[in-house]
């Protein structure tokens, strides 16, 4: 792509950025907010959590920092260390960007990888986030879902997988926007939605405190950035500051009582492989 391209494709972007920023800030710190628990809901639209969403509580957003996992990650931990906090982590980004000494301890579930699915199934995710909470009943828990993230896993997710033969399904309709109907991927979309509510659902019936149900950021169905006109655009490309990518749920549950928080020393966290974590980020999408 030449020079001149590269810019007249960027350059209202970037544009579109600024006046979202002016309006919007630069997005919520999640660390420095009031929540015992933290539930992470990857790549969840407000809207369509809106409209999902049949859980006890009160529904606000907020406006994330990044418009991928990784940027989302960098911006809220990376340079700050949360001894009073547990993070149970599925998202490979976490692993890459080295994140585990920024906090208490984590709880890594890469090793619970799903080799069919390519991904980490969210009752997996329960059963830890009930662990956690019964192993450190004075820290802070934060619980990252992969879902509604793809792959899919509900009967439409899975049927377009295996029309298209590939899990990043957003990279085949990007090359081919008439291959999938779009309408076919919200559906799937929002059955990955469905499922995980479920099972934060049954987390939620067990664990005790103040619960938020966010996201780190949301998705776009070819949708454009605004106000002055792009590409359509889909998945979550990083860096593009937009409603559909960093309006995201602040869904809060206020528990009968809180948990009693305090600070320690990080325990020692082990590293992941690197070539592992590769091809984790290539079954998310992401590479």
């Amino acid at each position: 792509m030449s020079l001149a391209k590269t810019a007249f494709r960027y350059l209202p972007i970037e544009i579109n950025n600024l006046i979202f920023r002016a309006r919007y800030g630069s997005g919520c710190d999640v660390m420095s907010e009031d929540w015992d628990t933290l539930i992470i809901l990857d790549a969840c639209r407000h809207d369509t959590f809106h409209r999902f969403n049949h859980l006890d509580g009160s529904l606000e957003y907020r406006i994330s920092q990044g418009s991928m996992s990784d940027e989302f990650l960098s911006n809220n931990f990376g340079a700050t260390t949360h001894p009073d906090t547990v993070y149970v982590s599925t998202n490979p980004y976490f692993a890459q960007l080295d994140l585990a000494g920024q906090f208490h301890a984590v709880v890594d579930l890469l090793g619970m990888w799903d080799e069919q699915l390519e991904t980490i199934p969210p009752a997996d995710v329960v059963e830890a986030a009930i662990s956690a909470h019964a192993n450190y009943p004075n820290k802070r828990i934060i619980v990252h879902f992969m879902q509604p993230h793809l792959p899919f896993l509900g009967p439409i997710g899975q049927s377009l997988h295996g029309e298209s033969g590939e899990r990043n399904i957003f990279q085949v309709v990007r090359d081919n926007p008439d291959v999938i109907a779009a309408g076919d991927l919200v559906r799937a979309y929002e059955e990955n939605l469905e499922l995980v509510l479920q099972h934060v659902q049954s987390l939620l019936a067990v664990i005790d405190g103040k619960v938020v149900i966010s996201a780190d950021h949301g998705n776009m169905f070819g949708e454009r950035q605004g106000p002055l006109p792009t590409a359509k655009m889909w998945g979550h490309p990083w860096g593009v500051y937009t409603p559909s990518l960093v309006k995201v749920p602040w869904h809060i549950i206020d528990g009968e009582r809180r948990r009693v928080n305090s600070g320690g020393l990080n325990e020692q966290a082990g590293d992941r492989d690197n070539a592992e974590v590769e091809a984790k980020l290539r079954a998310l999408g992401y590479r």
